[in-house]
């Protein structure tokens, strides 16, 4: 069953992928007119990539998405979060729900701080700073930024608050913060809020909000579960200028 599920998902990604080598290898061949150094170990690279895609498509479905949703249903269960087992989910409110906010905090920093995509900017950064963009302060700022953002987020979803109120709020802080923040960081505070939804924390933070709105009473999978990438692409953007600003601060 595992095997033909596996040969399913390889079969797709390799659909996937082939548009993305067409265009490659069509502009080398047909644009540059240059045969592509090291073809072999090209094709054989492109092999692994979707090899690789295939075993983490195939391990998100079986394994982190079925983990987030039952972490969500444990972490919302009245027997955990209420001493008296006899009352029911209806009877809580949102700070009984103190244990989902520390979980998302924590998940949040976590996954951000072993994000792939992250990490190589952070080690760039630092390479065309000479040093000054230090690589782990960049990658703590941004974690705690997902953090705190996820956090939030878990919390408009317990609430039921809209979610356009937040980011409109969030996204005024940015603003401010670019206008007194230094010049050479904004850029880099700008992608990091994107480097931070990729392959690590977007699939566990999903299933995380997917759980979470299936088990509080009263709210939707598809108008609450969804929002949390938001929160996770914002706050990182807010914490690398305050980083910034904070480093600015303690040099004067």
């Amino acid at each position: 069953m595992h095997l033909s599920a596996w040969i399913e998902v390889l079969f797709s990604t390799l659909r996937d992928v082939f548009p993305i080598a067409a265009v490659i290898f069509g502009f080398q061949l047909f644009v540059l007119r240059r045969r592509p150094k090291n073809l072999m170990k090209i094709l054989l690279g492109f092999g692994f990539v979707i090899i690789g895609l295939a075993m983490f498509l195939l391990g998100l479905e079986q394994a982190l998405f079925p983990l987030g949703k039952l972490m969500a249903e444990q972490l919302t269960a009245p027997t955990f979060l209420l001493a008296d087992s006899s009352m029911s989910k209806l009877q809580l409110q949102w700070h009984h729900y103190l244990w989902v906010y520390l979980f998302a905090l924590c998940i949040g920093f976590s996954t951000t701080i072993a994000e792939p995509a992250l990490i190589a900017v952070a080690i760039k950064a630092n390479e065309v700073s000479a040093g000054t963009v230090s690589i782990w302060g960049l990658r703590v700022a941004v974690a705690i930024g997902v953090a705190l953002g996820i956090a939030l987020g878990t919390f408009r979803i317990v609430t039921g608050t809209p979610l356009h109120y937040y980011i409109i709020v969030g996204y005024v802080l940015v603003i401010i913060q670019t206008a007194f923040a230094p010049k050479n960081i904004i850029a880099l505070a700008y992608d990091s809020g994107g480097v931070t939804t990729s392959t690590v924390t977007v699939p566990l933070v999903t299933a995380l909000g997917l759980g979470l709105a299936s088990n509080v009473p009263g709210r939707s999978p598809i108008m609450d579960g969804f929002g949390l990438i938001a929160f996770a692409s914002l706050f990182p953007i807010i914490a690398v200028m305050a980083y910034a600003q904070l480093g600015k601060y303690l040099r004067r």
